[in-house]
């Protein structure tokens, strides 16, 4: 089985990024970044992710979504649980207005899925996201005898591309995970 952790604002932010850049409104990733230049219409197609990070349904033992509590009228978490997954929102810091605790929920829950529900020999495990905050958890369910793959934007951190099993970089299917 495969089990799919996604952090969601990881992925979605860098996907404007990575469409600006397409769209040449930066010229590179690290201008997007730097600048802050965005492509806002780049929405992703929930379905599609599950479906290139997670493989079919019935080979999927979880695919959770985790991000920060949205706006009231905004639909992304309902599309992402039609298509299936699980969602695990949290509260935006009322210091800073940040995002908080969405990285290490996205470890709790792999670390104690990886002991409650999968077997090293058997299962695997999917992460998408790509800064090393993820590295210390990766190398320890790989001494465990864990496969941990990420699926994440070439711009990925190279620790996290050097700790998992198997990085799968996302560029290539910028345009297949768009929402139409």
């Amino acid at each position: 089985m495969n089990y799919l952790y996604v952090d969601n604002s990881n992925i979605a932010i860098e996907a404007m990024h990575m469409s600006a850049v397409a769209k040449g409104l930066a010229a590179s990733i690290t201008e997007a970044q730097q600048k802050d230049i965005t492509d806002r219409s780049y929405k992703l197609d929930f379905g599609r992710l599950l479906e290139f990070a997670g493989g079919e349904k019935s080979q999927i033992g979880r695919a959770v979504l985790y991000g920060s509590r949205p706006p009231p009228n905004d639909s992304v978490w309902n599309a992402a649980k039609r298509k299936g997954f699980e969602v695990v929102v949290h509260d935006r810091s009322l210091w800073t207005g940040k995002e908080k605790k969405i990285d290490t929920n996205v470890v709790t829950d792999i670390v104690t899925d990886s002991f409650d529900k999968m077997k090293p020999a058997t299962d695997e495990i999917t992460l998408v996201a790509g800064d090393a905050d993820y590295v210390p958890m990766v190398e320890s369910l790989r001494k465990r005898g864990f496969r941990v793959d990420a699926c994440f934007w070439e711009h990925a951190s190279g620790e996290l591309r050097r700790a998992v099993t198997k990085f799968i970089a996302l560029n290539p299917f910028l345009d297949h995970l768009r929402l139409k």
